[in-house]
């Protein structure tokens, strides 16, 4: 799918959004690193077991620099309403939860492939459990998707995997 067409012409992303445990999403920028770092490299390998077949992500000895290049290319890429990394905060935005990524696909079968975490301190908590019910919800009626996808909740990540690439 054409990056520049998944989404209506003048449609904005929602700046910030609210969860129920006084914690909330906002697009992640580049001076998040400091707080992306350790919520990133202290969950590492259960990271990696979710998007390292799919996204190569997170190497293993991630620098400071190549975060911030990282969280810079989803801040452009917000910018431009190609695709949306959205960070987990606490109320002070003084720790990152998680993040969640909308991105258009190029799969058969959803207009946009969606997938989230939590640090694993968060795994099997209500902040898990808020987030797990509030983004299909916060997708539904904040975002024109037509046919979303739930990548690790509609289907696997292998499965996923397995589908083919639209050409």
């Amino acid at each position: 799918m054409n990056d520049l067409t998944w989404l209506p012409v003048g449609w904005r992303h929602p700046l910030r959004a609210k969860l129920p445990t006084g914690h909330h999403l906002r697009p992640i920028h580049p001076d998040d690193t400091s707080l992306d770092m350790p919520a990133v490299m202290g969950s590492r390998e259960r990271l990696w077991s979710i998007y390292g077949a799919a996204w190569s992500w997170p190497p293993e000895n991630m620098t400071a620099e190549q975060d911030r290049d990282d969280l810079q290319h989803h801040w452009d890429e917000a910018q431009a309403n190609a695709s949306f990394n959205y960070a987990v905060f606490d109320a002070d935005e003084t720790e990152l939860i998680g993040c969640c990524y909308i991105d258009p696909t190029d799969k058969a079968g959803a207009d946009a492939d969606i997938s989230w975490w939590v640090r694993d301190e968060y795994v099997g908590t209500p902040v898990e459990s808020a987030l797990n019910a509030f983004i299909p919800s916060w997708i539904e009626r904040d975002w024109p998707l037509e046919r979303p996808r739930f990548v690790g909740i509609d289907l696997s990540w292998a499965e996923w995997l397995a589908i083919p690439r639209e050409t």
